[in-house]
């Protein structure tokens, strides 16, 4: 198989890329170490804004500890629930994840609503829980994209602009290559490529911003739970953009080829944080 990725008009050319790497005669999944460091990453961040506003950080250890591995299950789940017209016949296949197949939107549901609970029954101030540890979720968002880089997944249709990202034919799966990428192959030393946008890449870069901005807000913000908020409105007003260019959208099927269900939550999510947003300051203003 040809592992190699291109960037071509950015003039990268990445003959090699793998999948895995063999450590003591076991082959280890890049995209499992990407979602590993990613989550060392976003913890790290936490513990820090944690110790930066005088919270106590084992309380934030032992939520993340648990929110992490619900997430885990949530981000799997949702991605079988919504493909699960592959799934009924291949149950076993439910288990095997070392090819990517994990849903940010499941984790993130899951894994906040674990450490929802977590401090609830904690008796600790959820506003403020969750303005710190949306921090953390952004930055493992950042990093953990790069994951569908190695596995030459979440990308978008064909394109020619500065970002374009070539893939071998023969590297990614048949159903996610549309009638307009193969009417524009690209042959290079006589291997046959799609081009395509990098969404991965667009959604990391979206979520760098997403993160500076909300570095600068958190000194702005005029009540608990705020800077969460406008993570929502941010991640989702991106992803809400990002996710229409996918080939690989999850869908609903309600009617003609369904509905793609991670944009319609982005958006309505984005709308969500706006809103809350705008409401509570109004409140507190009057």
């Amino acid at each position: 198989m040809n592992m190699s990725i291109n960037f071509p008009h950015l003039g990268i050319y990445l003959e090699h890329v793998g999948k895995t790497i063999e450590v003591f005669g076991i082959d280890i999944a890049y995209y499992g170490i990407v979602i590993a460091v990613s989550m060392i990453a976003g913890v790290s961040l936490i513990l820090a804004e944690a110790k930066r506003t005088g919270q106590d950080q084992d309380f934030y250890l032992n939520m993340l500890m648990l929110s992490i591995v619900v997430g885990i299950v949530g981000a799997r789940a949702y991605y079988v629930a919504f493909s699960w017209d592959y799934y009924k016949d291949n149950l076993w296949e439910i288990f095997n994840t070392r090819g990517g197949g994990m849903a940010i939107y499941g984790g993130i549901l899951f894994g906040v609503t674990a450490a929802c609970i977590y401090t609830v029954k904690k008796k600790a101030h959820l506003g403020k829980m969750v303005d710190t540890a949306c921090l953390g979720l952004v930055l493992g968002q950042i990093l953990g994209r790069w994951g569908n880089f190695f596995n030459r997944e979440a990308f978008g249709g064909y394109t020619d602009n500065l970002l374009a990202m070539q893939l071998p034919v023969d590297a990614v799966r048949s159903g996610e290559i549309t009638s307009q990428m193969e009417a524009h192959i690209q042959y290079v030393q006589g291997a046959a490529y799609i081009q395509v946008h990098p969404a991965f890449l667009y959604e990391s870069m979206w979520n760098i911003l997403v993160l500076v901005f909300l570095l600068w807000y958190r000194h702005r913000k005029r009540f608990q739970g705020e800077v969460f908020l406008m993570y929502l409105a941010g991640y989702g007003l991106g992803r809400g953009w990002i996710e229409g260019l996918r080939t690989d959208q999850l869908k609903i099927a309600l009617g003609g080829e369904g509905l793609p269900v991670s944009q319609l939550l982005s958006i309505g999510l984005a709308a969500a944080g706006i809103g809350a947003v705008l409401s509570v300051r109004y409140c507190l203003k009057h």
